[in-house]
């Protein structure tokens, strides 16, 4: 009970529970504080009867507003279950606790049951990976049980946030006999003061070194130069800020600004954004590179701007938001700073009143190709039924301000090509540091239940992979929630059909690559309480979403023809390449 109650102490609200013996004793703790009496914090609690999906959960709830969820499982290989979501907490810098009961020391390394190195499961991901007393935390004083809380929480809150492991021996009797949970259940729990979690407060782990500050730019901004900003990792009530001293810097320069779709500032007026460089990065395109580049968090996810920022010459400055981590996957940078834009742009001389007419002329044939584009693409995708379409039509037909979660593999590409520029501004999150399709659901079931509605857009395998995901239903209902799924199903993995094997090889590119599943999956959301459409073209979108939306849980599913969609990817990019000739912005031939 008083680690627990340290942990709200330090501002912990949420907990996930998944079922065991082992971890009796903190869930009848987590059981108790979920009904506080007066005036202390609740802690709202969930339940799951899979580790893995729980721990994804929880990574989700914290992605929303930047605070950690608990999660809290058994023994054993419980614990290996949480890797997965450690994995994407540490490369996105996303704080999380993994409390998991062990057996007490005694036991270890003699054959006793369920009893495992778990200790050391998720060390290489973990922020700080702590123990409680090798005895059983009842060895352990209230003092010592506060400092380990605070110890934990400053570090999955750090610079850079990630996950905690807090692996708690516990020692028999596990459990209380009836007159004693009555005892606690009427027992007053006073809330524990909050303890001042300041700079070095609480013992710091062991990681990169804090932000210095910042050194003199090596950007003028008086001279043309280019913005590219990678998906946002913060707390989605912070990237406003960001979004005003971006603003800023963009209104004084006059570059063109180079926007990942997952960074949240597409549909922002002001910000000089160029939606279709992806496209326009085609093999054969003319576009020069940036004689400087501001470059802004993690790399974006396009391999062709990857390619145009590792072909510049001139000086590059890395900015990250809250991670001091070597962010700088191209080694083209020459200086990083890991204090966040707004904090490094105070720090500067007073910005040009105007751009320069040099910057401004620089600028101009990509606000030329980026226009055309967008107008081709409008023309070559009306009336179109495959993948590319629907990323075109979901991005205008979606209220604005609702957020989308987007799935890794095709629907997260698809949207950074062929979203509209017109399209409203709305919050896009990912799960792009590990890039995997591991969580998906369940990833969408925590950030629905901590921005109290969402989208998410999946593909059939991504959806498949993580189908326990359902199983969060019931209690995204009792809460009031909304989670609409939109799953694109094109028959297997279709993001594999842009590899150059499967006209060439003599190998079963659907066995071996593509593996389609004969999975209604209609019927099994049906199963799980959830209702569901199947479209048979797109035309019927705006209706189903008129559907959807407004009800607590519903799918929505469209099939596509993977193939067909590789080959119209490809045409489409030759075309948007040719938008630019050079200098002068004709078209090329």
């Amino acid at each position: 009970m008083r680690l627990l109650q340290a942990l709200q102490a330090c501002g912990l609200r949420r907990l996930v529970l998944c079922p065991g013996s082992r971890s009796g004793p903190l869930a009848v703790a987590a059981g108790l504080l979920e009904s506080s009496s007066p005036g202390a914090p609740s802690l709202d609690l969930l339940t799951a009867v899979d580790e893995r999906s729980a721990a994804f959960l929880a990574l989700g709830l914290a992605r929303a507003d930047g605070h950690a969820a608990a999660v809290v499982t058994t023994s054993g290989t419980a614990v290996a279950n949480l890797l997965p979501a450690a994995v994407e907490a540490d490369h996105g810098a996303i704080p999380l606790l993994l409390l998991s009961a062990d057996r007490p020391q005694r036991l270890k390394g003699i054959g006793a049951n369920q009893t495992v190195n778990q200790e050391r499961f998720l060390e290489p991901s973990a922020r700080l990976a702590l123990s409680g007393d090798p005895r059983g935390l009842a060895a352990m004083a209230p003092a010592a049980l506060d400092a380990l809380a605070q110890r934990a929480w400053a570090a999955a809150h750090g610079a850079p946030a990630g996950p905690v492991h807090l692996n708690l021996p516990l020692e028999e009797p596990l459990h209380a006999g009836v007159a004693e949970l009555q005892q606690l259940a009427a027992a007053p729990r006073d809330p524990l003061p909050v303890p001042p979690l300041t700079p070095g407060a609480v013992s710091a782990p062991p990681g990169p070194p804090h932000p210095s500050p910042p050194q003199p730019s090596p950007l003028d901004p008086q001279r043309p130069g280019a913005v590219v900003v990678g998906p946002w990792r913060g707390p989605l009530a912070e990237l406003p800020a960001f979004a005003e001293a971006l603003a800023r810097w963009q209104g004084a320069t006059g570059w063109p600004v180079l926007a990942d779709g997952l960074s949240g500032l597409r549909g922002m007026p002001g910000l000089g954004l160029i939606h279709s460089y992806d496209l326009l990065l085609e093999v054969g395109h003319r576009l020069p590179p940036a004689p400087q580049l501001l470059r802004l968090g993690p790399m974006p996810a396009s391999r062709r701007l990857q390619q145009w920022i590792a072909a510049g010459d001139g000086p590059q400055l890395l900015i990250s938001e809250a991670d001091p981590r070597n962010l700088d996957a191209s080694a083209s940078a020459c200086q990083s700073c890991g204090l966040g834009l707004a904090p490094w742009l105070q720090a500067q001389p007073p910005l040009p009143l105007a751009p320069s007419a040099e910057a401004l002329a620089w600028a101009e044939p990509w606000r030329r190709a980026d226009a055309a584009a967008q107008t081709h693409l409008d023309g070559l995708l009306q009336g179109g039924a495959g993948e590319p379409a629907i990323a075109r039509a979901l991005s205008r037909l979606l209220p604005p301000g609702l957020p989308v979660m987007l799935a890794s593999s095709s629907p997260v590409r698809d949207w950074e090509s062929f979203a509209a520029a017109d399209a409203p501004q709305r919050p896009l999150i990912g799960f792009r540091g590990a890039s995997g399709i591991d969580g998906t659901l369940s990833l969408a079931a925590g950030l629905a239940l901590g921005t109290g509605s969402l989208v998410l857009v999946s593909g059939d395998l991504a959806l498949l992979h993580d189908s326990n995901g359902w199983l969060w239903m019931q209690q995204l209902a009792q809460r009031g929630v909304r989670l609409t799924v939109v799953l694109i199903d094109n028959g297997g993995g279709g993001i594999f059909e842009q590899l150059p094997i499967r006209a060439d090889g003599p190998l079963d590119f659907e066995r071996l690559f593509a593996m389609p599943q004969a999975v209604d999956q209609l019927a099994l959301a049906a199963a799980h309480g959830v209702p569901g459409r199947r479209l048979q073209d797109l035309a019927a979108l705006p209706e189903a979403l008129a559907w959807a939306l407004p009800q607590p849980l519903a799918l929505i599913e469209l099939r596509t023809d993977r193939q067909a969609d590789a080959r119209l990817r490809q045409e489409l990019r030759r075309r948007m390449a040719a938008l630019h000739g050079g200098p002068d912005g004709d078209p090329a031939p």
